[in-house]
């Protein structure tokens, strides 16, 4: 009985290892040439990341930006962005079809989170399905508050200032 039963199992261990795992060589495709470009300096470029100062910058200069803020309703609800132009989707529901049709393609958008982690990842993950327009607020929320202080909010942006 001891042995059958061994013979069963060790029939189920082999069976199972030699299933196959597999990808979707589609994806893995199109992801080698929307990577392909992206290397060394030329990445914080090719994925648009936007520093605080630049963006606070941009934004003084009149700039026409869409902010979306990707943290999640219990995150923006003890700290919100309030820029004018600025939408909260949480990251689990950016890519909803109706969401989706809330990002504009005809002005810059950036993506912002707590840190720039996720931003960087739905970021990119935008740009990848065609949204050329997105950029990454690197550090995120708190990138922006540690650079935006007294000082800055009355600095006036020029040519030396960003």
């Amino acid at each position: 009985m001891k042995n059958k039963l061994l013979v069963v199992i060790s029939g189920l261990c082999m069976s199972i290892s030699s299933v196959t795992w597999s990808y979707d060589t589609e994806m893995a495709e199109s992801y080698a040439k929307f990577f392909s470009e992206a290397s060394g300096a030329d990445v914080a470029e090719v994925f648009q990341f936007i520093d605080a100062k630049t963006f606070t910058n941009n934004i003084k200069e009149g700039q026409d930006y869409l902010a979306i803020d990707i943290r999640t309703p219990g995150e923006t609800g003890v700290v919100s962005l309030a820029l004018k132009n600025s939408i909260r989707i949480p990251m689990d529901q950016l890519f909803d079809p109706m969401n989706l049709k809330k990002i504009p393609t005809n002005k810059p958008v950036v993506i912002i989170c707590k840190s720039g982690g996720r931003a960087t990842a739905a970021g990119i993950s935008l740009r990848h399905i065609g949204f050329n327009n997105v950029q990454i607020l690197s550090g995120g929320i708190q990138g922006l508050s540690s650079y935006y202080g007294t000082k800055q909010a009355y600095e006036k942006p020029g040519p030396n200032k960003k």
